[in-house]
């Protein structure tokens, strides 16, 4: 791909949590769309994180990003210290002078996750670092980042979350500390949004469907080779999608200078799809929000949403 083939040669990007699934894929697509990309994560090829997974690297992911045609800078950096964040942003207005896109994908909270228990049931020091580690670690990056951000007008902020406004807004996500963490992202989007405004930026709330993140396929015990050997175990799993369509949602919106008309709202992968025309690794457009949907009122057609 040429450089005139690139909407976002130039751009200045921060990925926030770019570690592994989400954050990793909309790094990587970003760089392939020939952007300057600044990875985030705890874990990297000296230290780990209370993840627990050693097979994912924030310098990988850098490399991954440069790979692919874009220029990848790897920080190492815990989002809820304060002023590891600070320093994360002081390098790049230092070495940039600039930050185009911000994208919060700070999480690390599935091995903390317990469903079927009531929330007075559950370990509340676990819930709290949910809480920590899902909203906390957002609201520092935003509030660090932004004024940065906001220098030049046109800037993006994604949310990235699990689930829409529509579905979280009627459905309770079976464990309170993860409904709390993961609807906040779309409450931050909307006020975000308001607040960018005046400076003509923009803040969505982004989510993905059934991602097939590297910790869901080993989970399930799948690769990404077999991934549709789960299906017999978890049929949503039909309508699974790979960190590369969330990532090329996130490319879209930074490259479409239309992107304002999201401003404060709740997108998916799914949805943007259908907007902008991209498609996940395979070539296929999974729609897993519109299929759960579907799925509480009829048994639809897998084929349908895919």
């Amino acid at each position: 791909m040429t450089t005139e083939k690139k909407p976002l040669h130039g751009r200045i990007c921060l990925v926030a949590g770019a570690t592994r699934g989400a954050g990793r894929g909309i790094a990587v697509q970003l760089g392939a769309a020939g952007a300057t990309v600044y990875v985030t994560g705890r874990t990297t090829r000296e230290k780990l994180s209370e993840v627990g997974r050693a097979t994912e690297t924030i310098e990988e992911t850098a490399e991954l990003v440069t790979a692919a045609g874009g220029e990848g800078i790897a920080v190492p950096t815990n989002h809820l210290e304060v002023e590891q964040v600070r320093a994360l942003v002081d390098r790049i207005d230092r070495e940039r002078g600039r930050l185009d896109v911000l994208v919060n994908d700070v999480w690390g909270g599935e091995h903390l996750l317990v469903f079927g228990k009531k929330t007075w049931e559950n370990d509340l020091a676990q819930g709290l670092r949910m809480l920590e580690l899902g909203v906390r670690t957002h609201v520092i990056t935003s509030h660090t980042a932004l004024p940065l951000l906001i220098r030049h007008p046109g800037g993006l902020v994604v949310e990235v979350t699990d689930g829409t406004a529509e579905y979280n807004g009627t459905r309770f996500r079976e464990n309170l500390f993860y409904d709390l963490a993961k609807n906040a992202p779309i409450r931050m989007a909307f006020g975000l949004g308001g607040e960018l405004e005046e400076y003509g930026g923009t803040a969505v709330a982004l989510t993905p469907g059934w991602l097939r993140s590297e910790q869901m396929l080993a989970g399930f015990g799948v690769t990404e080779e077999n991934w549709r050997d789960a299906v017999g175990k978890i049929p949503d799993f039909a309508v699974a999608e790979s960190p590369v369509y969330v990532g090329r949602a996130v490319a879209a919106l930074a490259a479409d200078p239309d992107r304002h008309r999201w401003n404060g709202r709740s997108l998916s992968s799914g949805q943007l799809s259908g907007e902008y025309g991209f498609t996940d690794a395979d070539g296929s457009r999974p729609d897993a929000w519109g299929f759960i949907l579907a799925g509480e009122t009829g048994k639809p057609d897998v084929n349908d949403y895919r």
